[in-house]
């Protein structure tokens, strides 16, 4: 792995104080995404560490502003941080925030980026609304208006060079941040059902005869079973999306391979062991076997040594 002073300076990052902005972004990330960090930083080549990080960064602090609290509330501070963002990228000044500061570098040396932010925040008064999904079609129009514009900050800078690939890369990507996304929402189900918000839509939960309230605190063994069969349900219809994003290692260019590749294996590893635990979830979430993350890292890694 390159030391991080080598990736800023690979990145033509040379000034010291956007230098210590730039591992700001990076302290952060290492700290909420352990296993994508680490793929970050042994996957990809190293002037893309920089970026992707900084990216990252502003999609998590922007989430973290945005979905907790009253929804008056967070309408307000998504109006706030994007008018911020908006001056940061556009303003003559620099902004007094660090993860401003270098979203704005990096979209100055990758212009593209830009058109992704704006997607993003128009699509991020769905999770301001977000209070459940009651079918469907309302969690599909979740990850189309939301999730995918949050994937597409990092996964933009992966995208294939020539533009008849996009759409395909496009459209994997959408079917990838699918199947992490409902992954999620299973791996959070005791978690969330605390709060009293889940992201199984209502009708798929009254069909197994649950309720929120069911999923909260321990749960009996009538629960668990129903749990069960719904997680199995759920993960067979991320495990859809997941075979639907195979493709992506093959659409993108050799330099970024591993990391792509490394990515679609290690959610393969989360859906199984979401898969495993089934109504156990009503106790908490389940981890990927962490032997097994290290195996795929240090495959990609070698392949990464090779391209």
């Amino acid at each position: 792995m390159p030391s991080w002073k080598s990736a800023l300076s690979a990145a033509g990052i040379t000034r010291p104080g956007l230098r210590d902005d730039y591992t700001q972004q990076r302290s952060l990330v290492r700290a909420f995404a352990k296993k994508e960090y680490l793929a970050v930083r042994l996957l990809l080549p190293t002037a893309l560490h920089a970026p992707v990080i900084a990216a990252v960064a502003y999609m998590h602090v922007t989430d973290e502003r945005i979905d907790t609290g009253a929804v008056s509330d967070r309408k307000h501070a998504l109006a706030a941080w994007a008018a911020a963002t908006s001056t940061a990228l556009d303003g003559p000044a620099p902004s007094d925030h660090a993860t401003l500061r270098t979203l704005a570098d990096t979209v100055q040396r990758h212009p593209g980026l830009r058109r992704r932010i704006d997607a993003f925040l128009e699509g991020a008064h769905r999770e301001v609304d977000y209070t459940g999904f009651a079918q469907e079609r309302e969690l599909q129009a979740y990850v189309e208006g939301y999730s995918l514009p949050a994937f597409m900050l990092m996964a933009g800078f992966l995208a294939p060079a020539h533009a008849a690939g996009q759409a395909h890369y496009e459209a994997a990507c959408r079917a990838l941040i699918e199947s992490m996304q409902r992954v999620d929402w299973l791996d959070d189900l005791a978690e969330d059902a605390a709060g009293g918000v889940v992201g199984i839509p209502r009708q798929d939960l009254e069909r197994h005869e649950l309720a929120i309230a069911d999923l909260v605190g321990p749960a009996n063994d009538t629960v668990r079973r129903s749990l069960t069969r719904l997680v199995q349900e759920q993960a067979d219809l991320a495990q859809d999306q997941l075979d639907a994003a195979g493709a992506l290692p093959r659409l993108v260019e050799p330099a970024v391979r591993p990391f792509v590749t490394a990515l679609w294996q290690l959610q393969s590893l989360k859906l199984a062991a979401v898969r495993r635990a089934g109504g156990a979830l009503a106790d908490g979430g389940a981890d990927a076997p962490t032997p097994a993350v290290m195996k795929i890292l240090a495959r990609q890694y070698r392949a990464a040594r090779r391209s």
